[in-house]
């Protein structure tokens, strides 16, 4: 008794110990918060802090590109002869806005803080017929122009109706301007022959500027001063095309040169004018001009973006969902029957360990005679041919998808906002190269439950295979946009940037993680194979590899499709795509179809005697990518 106690005694003293250990952590862990919590108030994420500007302190305009829904090809703004400041400076990029060719650069427009002002003249250029017949194709091709200012992209603002609501409008937003446009008939048909096609120049712009007060106070005098600065809210733009007149034309008094077209003060009115006719068969002079009005706003910096990114469709996005969901249900149904109607009893007969030696020999006669299956569990897990291909596919398939796992969770986080440009294709370049930990790992556990011998090969496959196939199609790609003379094609220093994060990041991360794979034992398997592979009899043509690919395919394609739409019409239109919530669900429903599509077909195959299932369970599932790839060039060709 007296050593129970003392043992007794002792064990509360540890434990008192133990709790006082925790009890310092936990008060280190709360101090360790409230320091903390002063630094986390003030993040931002770099490039994205809001900047306050003071009343006339000049803001600074970029230009980026140039872009068309008719053409891929992408264009940098000065690759057209338009106006240029003295020194044109490239503003610093970051990886992913250059592999997207998002360029900016410094212009000549200028604009002071709460300052208007109107009929601006940027330059006046002498172009010839070779130089106006550029801007000719430019403008048949619809280009529209980029710019942006403090971090904000330049928007052409329209108003929109539903037709089942005539009354309620909505503010949709196209990004840029128009380079030029086609002349009506009626403004053309006394100038031009019948039948000629004739297009103008936007060569006025009338930028709009909208900015909120530091103080958040919603007064909307615009002659208030703010001393402590001023956000901006909104950058957006109004084209024209007006063939400027003039009587003297005084450089010295750029930009405030007198134009007759101008009313004289300048008040953003404008004479009777023709508008800017491109003439490609001759020279012609093009005055460049601007306005800049100043609009108080109650829009906070923080809610600046809702503009670009508000949600007009979400109806069709629960839709989509809905009817996903509805196909993994029914998915869902088949395997719980599966499992619990036809899986279940035969489970139990094979483990139930006490049966009589009658009851044995009972069961074994009658699993002799049974079919299905049952009589292929000695070839389930026979290698497949060209396993050290499959193996090298699911490596690669697991760091494609904690790639993906990890970039959703970062953008529904806030943290790839298009606020912070390039983010995005930055993000899941890095997530894919430091995910090769995983992909070696995964890969050379594989490799060993199917009896590969030469690892390195393996291991090699897996750091090669799906980068070289990638890179070698984006470097065909970046060849065609430099023969172009696209603004797209990557610089060569870029190319070198991501030769050195494959073979000095991601493949090294790969060989450790296979590393680590083949040091861990082979995975068990709960039967034997057989020495001799069992005849596999001839299969109905529904149960053939090209019909499950079909059907696979096709259900798994049906719960993303609507999705994939509006993603891939964000790219063709230039628009920002954001609705990464929808995305995340989409793709969780995406991976739950794949994997029950995968099982019940790799049930009925084994039904029907047939032991091959490992190509087949991934290309089942993988087929739905064949859909996409179709999907995405049928819209091309018929939209885009």
């Amino acid at each position: 008794d007296f050593l129970r106690h003392r043992g007794s005694m002792r064990n509360c003293t540890s434990m008192g110990v133990l709790t006082q250990r925790l009890a310092r952590r936990v008060a280190a862990c709360v101090l360790l918060c409230a320091v903390a919590l002063p630094v986390a108030q003030a993040f931002y994420l770099p490039g994205v802090g809001p900047r306050a500007f003071t009343d006339g302190e000049e803001v600074n305009m970029k230009v980026q590109t140039l872009v068309s829904t008719e053409t891929p090809l992408v264009f940098d703004y000065y690759q057209l002869p338009f106006c240029a400041p003295e020194k044109i400076q490239d503003l610093p990029e970051n990886l992913g806005e250059a592999l997207a060719g998002d360029k900016a650069h410094t212009s000549a427009f200028k604009a002071k803080m709460k300052v208007n002002e109107y009929c601006k003249t940027l330059c006046k250029r002498k172009y010839t017929a070779q130089e106006m017949e550029e801007f000719q194709d430019f403008a048949i091709l619809d280009y529209r122009v980029n710019m942006r200012l403090d971090s904000l992209p330049l928007a052409e603002m329209n108003t929109f109706t539903y037709e089942d609501k005539p009354t309620e409008k909505v503010l949709i937003y196209d990004l840029g301007y128009p380079l030029g446009g086609h002349l009506e008939v009626s403004s053309a048909a006394a100038d031009a022959p019948k039948g000629a096609d004739q297009y103008v120049l936007n060569n006025h712009l009338r930028f709009k500027i909208l900015y909120h007060p530091f103080d958040s106070s919603d007064d909307d005098k615009f002659d208030r001063r703010d001393t402590d600065g001023n956000y901006i809210v909104g950058f957006q733009v109004v084209p024209f095309s007006i063939e400027h007149k003039y009587n003297v034309w005084d450089e010295a008094a750029m930009p405030n040169v007198k134009l007759t077209t101008c009313t004289q003060p300048p008040s953003g009115q404008f004479e009777t004018h023709n508008p800017m006719i491109i003439n490609h068969k001759e020279a012609t002079e093009v005055i460049w001009t601007y306005d800049v009005e100043w609009e108080r706003s109650t829009v906070k910096w923080g809610t600046r973006w809702d503009v670009y990114l508000q949600l007009t469709d979400d109806k069709i996005h629960w839709f989509s969902i809905i009817n996903s969901l509805v196909i993994v249900m029914f998915l869902s149904g088949i395997i719980g029957l599966i499992m619990v109607r036809i899986l279940r009893k035969d489970f139990a007969r094979y483990n139930d360990s006490s049966l009589s030696e009658e009851e044995r020999e009972e069961q074994n006669r009658e699993l002799r005679e049974e079919t299905g299956w049952k009589l292929v569990y000695g070839d389930v897990f026979r290698p497949p041919p060209m396993a050290t291909l499959l193996s090298v596919y699911a490596g690669t398939g697991c760091q494609v998808l904690i790639m993906s796992v990890l970039t959703l969770v970062f953008a529904c986080l806030g943290f790839l906002s298009p606020a912070n440009r390039g983010a995005l294709l930055s993000s899941v370049l890095f997530f894919y190269v430091l995910m090769g930990v995983p992909a070696g790992y995964v890969s050379a556990r594989f490799c060993k439950l199917v009896r590969e011998p030469n690892h390195f090969k393996a291991t090699l496959l897996t750091a090669t295979l799906f980068p070289g196939v990638c890179f070698a199609v984006f470097f065909w790609v970046n060849i065609v946009a430099w023969s172009k003379q696209s603004s797209s094609a990557v610089p060569f220093g870029t190319l070198v940037v991501l030769c050195l994060l494959w073979f000095c990041v991601s493949l090294p991360l790969i060989f450790f993680g296979a590393f680590l794979g083949y040091k861990k034992e082979t995975m068990a398997v709960p039967v034997q194979t057989n020495p001799i592979p069992r005849q596999i009899p001839q299969q109905i043509w529904y149960l053939q590899l090209p019909s499950s690919l079909i059907i696979g395919g096709l259900l798994s394609f049906g719960a993303v499709f609507v999705e994939m739409f509006f993603i891939i019409s964000s790219i063709w239109q230039h628009r920002f795509y954001y609705m990464f919530g929808f995305l995340a669900l989409v793709f969780l429903i995406l991976v739950v179809t794949c994997a029950e599509i995968t099982i019940v077909l790799a049930y009925l195959h084994l039904c029907t005697e047939d032991y091959r299932w490992w190509w087949r369970a991934f290309l089942t599932s993988g087929s739905v990518a064949g859909y996409m790839f179709f999907y995405g060039g049928d819209h091309y060709f018929s939209r885009a």
